[in-house]
């Protein structure tokens, strides 16, 4: 094969780098200073979607309201501090008065910091900020994305599934973007028996921000995984709900024009 001059400049970098003891220290460097900024945040959420989500797609608006939704119940949001479904989850968590942190890549394309960020980090190494990703979070809310999306997603259903991580909630939200991939795990992955039936149950689905958020909250109030069945119960006190609502509004309306009818009642009394 003939090697052509980028190649042996590529050989040449991976050489000078898996032989640089010094990367130990850079690589420790990037932990220290992720670790000391972000010792004192408080509880955290991190929120995972594509770089490439416009402003104009709903997927980001889903963003937006889920981070502000998690921001009214006490949590911070993390997320890779770049565009898209990241800056809608930066710029729900200002929007609602939450701490906002970006752990920002150094890419050649794509990741510019969006404005949204309360506290900006920035990484050479993925793996570092992945760790940190995990570490100071709660929960995962996985937006539509890519392959980078798709790949904390099942990191964090392998450190899970492994017990490496408990009581870790995870809420992949927009069912249509997701529902083929669910379809494809249960239909290849459980027919072939290589993941359990029960795994499944190690994340939840759903298109609603206050949903998500909720379920988030129980999750961790009663330190479990986000259940699937809890869909059930939560449909089915909305509706409860519901039907005391319009009861109320019913009733209102009545005592309404009640109370209009005496008034009219009353002037042609007058009269």
């Amino acid at each position: 094969m003939k090697k052509t001059k980028n190649y042996n400049k590529l050989l040449e970098e991976l050489s000078h780098d898996s032989g640089d003891p010094w990367m130990v220290f850079k690589i420790m460097g990037e932990f220290v200073e992720g670790f000391d900024a972000m010792k004192n945040i408080g509880p955290c959420v991190s929120i995972f979607g594509s770089a490439r989500t416009k402003p104009s797609n709903p997927h980001y608006k889903m963003g937006v309201n889920v981070a502000q939704e998690l921001g009214k119940r006490g949590y911070s949001i993390i997320t890779g501090g770049g565009p898209g479904a990241m800056q809608a989850g930066n710029e729900g968590a200002q929007k609602i008065g939450t701490k906002s942190i970006g752990l920002n890549i150094v890419l050649p394309s794509e990741q510019d910091p969006n404005p949204y960020q309360d506290l900006e980090l920035h990484f050479k190494y993925f793996f570092t900020r992945k760790v940190c990703f995990a570490k100071y979070a709660l929960a995962y809310v996985v937006l539509p994305g890519g392959f980078g999306t798709m790949d904390e997603f099942f990191e964090a259903l392998t450190l899970i599934q492994t017990g490496k991580m408990r009581n870790f909630p995870i809420v992949l939200m927009g069912k249509s973007y997701w529902g083929g991939l669910i379809r494809w795990i249960k239909k290849s992955m459980v027919e072939e028996g290589t993941i359990s039936r029960g795994d499944l149950d190690l994340f939840y689905m759903t298109d609603d921000p206050v949903e998500a958020a909720e379920v988030i909250q129980r999750a961790l109030e009663e330190g479990s995984h986000a259940r699937p069945e809890w869909k059930l119960q939560i449909a089915r006190a909305r509706r409860q709900a519901s039907r005391l609502n319009a009861a109320n509004r019913i009733e209102q309306r009545r005592l309404t024009k009640k109370s209009s009818k005496k008034k009219t009642t009353k002037k042609k009394k007058r009269d």
